[in-house]
């Protein structure tokens, strides 16, 4: 794979650093992480949700934290005896531990969870501030100077 050097851009630009830094890391993969399976969705105009395929984990051995624009959800399942008398013969469901990072967006923040059906479900929404979003920028003309003529009489 290719590795493309944006150190040129950084010297000609002011302040989007950080988005150079997040395209050089697309072309590398997290260790070509791909447990649990994710999907991102867009649910509204500022809202998004990730759905995680958790099946087998609880909800005691999940964990979600969000810390600077960096989502992180963590499983651990517990070791749990497969009965007594009983012996595993083959194993197909996958208990391994596992943790996904997801970056998220400025002003993306963490709405809630939910685990239904072996599906984690992490809700978003985008909260920019009132200071932060667009407005509109009245044009006005400058007022003409109004010349005053001076007029002689005559005495």
């Amino acid at each position: 794979m290719r590795h493309v050097d944006f150190s040129p851009l950084y010297r000609s630009t002011v302040g989007f650093d950080r988005l150079f830094t997040m395209l050089d890391s697309l072309a590398q993969p997290d260790g070509a992480q791909t447990y649990p399976p994710y999907n991102i969705e867009r649910t509204g105009e500022d809202s998004y949700r990730i759905s995680m395929a958790v099946a087998g984990f609880s909800d005691e051995e999940i964990s979600i934290e969000a810390h600077r624009n960096v989502l992180t959800v963590k499983g651990e399942r517990k070791d749990e005896g497969t009965g007594e008398g009983s012996e595993l013969l083959y194993r197909g469901i996958a208990s391994r531990a596992f943790e996904r990072r997801f970056q998220l967006a400025d002003h993306v923040e963490v709405v809630g969870a939910s685990l239904k059906n072996g599906l984690l479900f992490v809700d978003l929404k985008r909260n920019i501030p009132e200071g932060l979003k667009p407005r509109k920028i009245a044009i006005t003309s400058a007022p003409a100077k109004a010349k005053q003529i001076e007029a002689k009489t005559a005495n």
